[in-house]
C-alpha cells in the first residue's frame, strides 16, 4: 500500500460527452513558419493533460499554424511569468487569476477547460463525515495556507456556515492520501483525481464532498495576458480552437486519448498504468460537457468568486469580474 501511495503521489497533484469541434484559425507569422508557442502546465507531465497531448499528436496545433512546446512547473510561479509576458500561455486555475489580478498582474482567462472546481474534502467512509457540519471536533489536513486546496477550504467554510474555530486545521504538505489512510487526520482537502483515487486503489471506501456542490468557483483553463490578447489575438484564437478539438476527441474516444497520453508521458505507463488510468477516468468527469457552451466562462461565477475571496481575506482589493476573463476566443 505504501508503494501504491508513492506511485500515485508522484503521478498526480492536481464519461463521454459531445463537444462541438471548433476549427482554429491559422496563426500567421511574418516568416510564414508556424508560430512557436510555449504552453506551460501547472504541474508535472501527467495524463490529466490528455486533451493537449491529443491536440499535439493529431496535428491540431500544427493545423492552426502553431508549433507548441509544453513546459511544466508550479502554477503560482508560471502565473507570474505569464503576467510579466515572459510566457504567453499557461494552464491554471481560476482562483490564481483572481489572486494575480489583485496583485497587479494583467493575466486573463481565455478558455474554460474544467467544468467543476476540482478540490474536494475526502475521508474514509468509516469516519462518518457526510456534511461539513460533521467536521466539528475533527482534524482536517491540507498542504498549507495557500493554493487551490486552501481556497477550497475557505469556500467550503463560507458556503456551508461551518465554524472554522471548531475544526483542527493542520498543514500536512502534499501527503493528503497517506495522512487520511493512516488516520493522521480525519479528512483532507485535495484534487479529486489525487487523494480519493489513492484511497480507492488501496481498497478503502471513501466519502467525497466536492467544494463545487456548495459554491461554484472558476476552475482550470487557458490563461494569457493583456499584451498577447491585444497584439496577437489570432494566436489566442488558434490555441483555444485547437485545444477544443483535442478536448472533443478526448471525450469522444477516451481509450484513444489515454493511449496518446501514455506515449506523451511514458513514465505513466508500465507498472503505473492502472494508477494512471484511474486518474484519467476521474479527470474525464471534470471535463464533461453540460448545457453550457463549451469553453465559455460564466460572468456571474467569476463575480461571486472574486467577492468571496475578498470577503475571506484571500485578496485585499476589489477585482472586477470583467477583468478576469474573456469569452471572445471561444467559438
Amino acid at each position: 500500500m505504501k508503494n501504491l501511495m508513492l506511485v500515485v503521489m508522484l503521478a498526480v497533484t492536481l464519461l463521454a460527452g459531445c463537444y462541438p469541434v471548433s476549427q482554429a484559425p491559422a496563426a500567421s507569422t511574418i516568416s510564414g513558419e508556424p508560430a512557436r508557442v510555449t504552453l506551460a502546465m501547472g504541474y508535472i507531465p501527467s495524463v490529466q493533460f490528455a486533451p493537449f497531448y491529443v491536440a499535439q499528436a493529431k496535428g491540431y496545433f500544427k493545423d492552426a499554424g502553431l508549433d507548441v512546446n509544453f513546459r511544466y512547473g508550479f502554477e503560482s510561479d508560471l502565473l507570474k511569468l505569464v503576467g510579466t509576458n515572459e510566457l504567453s500561455f499557461m494552464i491554471g486555475s481560476g482562483e490564481e487569476v483572481i489572486l494575480g489580478r489583485s496583485q497587479g498582474l494583467p493575466v486573463r482567462y481565455v478558455m474554460r477547460w474544467y467544468r467543476k472546481f476540482p478540490v474536494v474534502l475526502f475521508a474514509k467512509a468509516a469516519k462518518g463525515i457526510k456534511t461539513p457540519a460533521d467536521l466539528v471536533g475533527k482534524k482536517v489536513g491540507l498542504p498549507g495556507l495557500f493554493g487551490a486546496s486552501y481556497v477550497g477550504w475557505q469556500a467550503l467554510v463560507s458556503a456551508s456556515g461551518l465554524d472554522p474555530t471548531k475544526v483542527n486545521l493542520q498543514s500536512i504538505g502534499f501527503t493528503q492520501g497517506a495522512a487520511v489512510s493512516q488516520d493522521q487526520v480525519d479528512a483532507a482537502l485535495d484534487y479529486v483525481v489525487n487523494g480519493p483515487v489513492q484511497l480507492r486503489l488501496a481498497g478503502e471506501e471513501v466519502t467525497v464532498l466536492p467544494v463545487s456542490d456548495y459554491i461554484d468557483l472558476p476552475s482550470n483553463g487557458i490563461i494569457t495576458n493583456e499584451k498577447v490578447i491585444k497584439e496577437q489575438p489570432q494566436l489566442v484564437s488558434a490555441l483555444v480552437g485547437a485545444t477544443l478539438r483535442g478536448l472533443a476527441d478526448t471525450l469522444k474516444d477516451p481509450d484513444e486519448a489515454f493511449a496518446i497520453s501514455l506515449r506523451a508521458v511514458p513514465e505513466a505507463g508500465g507498472a503505473n498504468t492502472t494508477v494512471s488510468r484511474a486518474i484519467f477516468d476521474e479527470s474525464l468527469k471534470l471535463w464533461q460537457t453540460g448545457a453550457d457552451t463549451v469553453g465559455r466562462s460564466d460572468p456571474e461565477v467569476w463575480a461571486k468568486a472574486a467577492a468571496f475571496m475578498k470577503q475571506a481575506g484571500l485578496i485585499q482589493t476589489d477585482v472586477a469580474a470583467a477583468d478576469l476573463f474573456t469569452n471572445d476566443f471561444v467559438r
